[in-house]
Order: C-alpha cells, then sequence, then structure tokens
C-alpha cells in the first residue's frame, strides 16, 4: 500500500472515531435533557396500583383467585393495555399505607391508584379523624403524582356503636367529594350479608366471592381507564 493511501485511510479512520465521540456527547446530553431516543421498543403499559389490605392480597384464598387478579384477566380480556400491581398487605391501616406510598409510587409509576384502606383502623376503633387525614393525604399525595385516584369505602359491623359506625363509613364519601374523586361506596356490597360468600371469621370473602368483589369495582375504575 502506497503511503498516500495509508495516510488516507487513518484520516478517514480518525473522522469515524470523531463522529462517534460527538455522537456519544449528544445522546448524553438527551439523557440529561430527558430527551427519549427511538429504540424500537414497546412503551410499557400504565400500571394500575391496588393498594389495599387483607380484602385485596387474597387472604386466605387462593392469588389468583382474588378479585385484583381478576381484574387484570379482565382488562386483558378487553385489551386494555394495563399492568394491575398488587401492593395490599393483609392487616394494613390506613397509617401504614400512608408510609409506603411514596415509595410504591417511586418505584411503579402509576397512572391509576385505587385505594382500599380503612376497614382495620375501623375494626380497631381507631381515630375517625386520623383516618380522614391519613386518606386525604394519600389521595394528595396521588394527585401530585399525576396518578389518578379510585378511593374505595368500607363499612365496619354495626356492633361499634350506630354512630362510629355510620361517621366511618362517611368518612369515604366526604374525602371523595372534597377531592372531587370517584368512590366506591361500599367494596363488600352484596357480600358482607352473604354468609356463603364469607370465609369462617366472618371479615373476608371467600373464593367464591371474588367476581362480585370486581363488579362492585369495575363501574367506577372502568371510567379512569
Amino acid at each position: 500500500m502506497s503511503l498516500l493511501g495509508s495516510k488516507g485511510a487513518y484520516e478517514a479512520h480518525f473522522q469515524v472515531r470523531r463522529l462517534v465521540r460527538w455522537w456519544s456527547v449528544i445522546l448524553l446530553l438527551m439523557a440529561a435533557l430527558g430527551v427519549e431516543v427511538a429504540s424500537g421498543a414497546a412503551a410499557p403499559p400504565p400500571v394500575l396500583l391496588v393498594l389495599g389490605d387483607s380484602l385485596s392480597s387474597a387472604f386466605g384464598i387462593e392469588v389468583e383467585a382474588g378479585w385484583v387478579r381478576l381484574l387484570q384477566e379482565r382488562l386483558d380480556q378487553q385489551g386494555r393495555a394495563y399492568r394491575v400491581v398488587n401492593a395490599s398487605i393483609s392487616g394494613d391501616t390506613t397509617a401504614a399505607g400512608l408510609a409506603r406510598l411514596p415509595q410504591a409510587l417511586a418505584v411503579h409509576r402509576p397512572a391509576v391508584v385505587l385505594v382500599e384502606l380503612g376497614g382495620n383502623d375501623g375494626l380497631r376503633g381507631l381515630d375517625l379523624g386520623d383516618i380522614r387525614s391519613n386518606l386525604e393525604k394519600m389521595v394528595s399525595h396521588i394527585r401530585e403524582s399525576g396518578a389518578q385516584v379510585l378511593l374505595v369505602g368500607m363499612r365496619i359491623p354495626p356492633n361499634y356503636g350506630f354512630a362510629y359506625s355510620e361517621r366511618f363509613h362517611g368518612i369515604y364519601r366526604e374525602v371523595a367529594a372534597r377531592f372531587e374523586a370517584p368512590l366506591v361506596p361500599f367494596l363488600l356490597a352484596g357480600v358482607a350479608d352473604d354468609r356463603q360468600l364469607m370465609q369462617g371469621d366472618g371479615i373476608h370473602p371467600n373464593a367464591s366471592a371474588q367476581e362480585r368483589i370486581l363488579e362492585n369495582v369495575w363501574p367506577y375504575l372502568k371510567d379512569l381507564l
């Protein structure tokens, strides 16, 4: 190879390396500015986060039979591209849910959050003002994250006293009204008063009740999707 040819090849190689360096710099700047580079990969589906307690965590039954899993199946069947993340923990109170909400929002970045909490607060006879404050803070945090929120109402047995029971149930209406948020009136409507749909403890619904629970939620949820 001639000296001229060698020099030309060297200059071409140098130009390629310089272009690669510049392109690397451009990509870094785009990433820093939050500009996405098309990669041909499909965008991940939006997340529907369920923040609940044992009523949503499939307590006492197979996880596959729980209403949250049935919800994912319905979304798939209807071609609604959502990924359901069940962040429900048995025994959770509104205070516990509020404490773990920021991390759940940061990790999952949901488009919709369903808040099903408060039942354990009521069963423990906790302060109604604290319950309301916790629910309000959760709704506020969810809205600030850019996600939509669906609040799920609960009732407690009347043996806690009529006044306490009614005021407890009224909290959900009050919070929903303040934030103009959609509200499922009562998650266990048509279930809690049917012994055949409840487990032996009289508190948790059995597998046969899960489809009915989903039907209680669905009319209010589908409008957010």
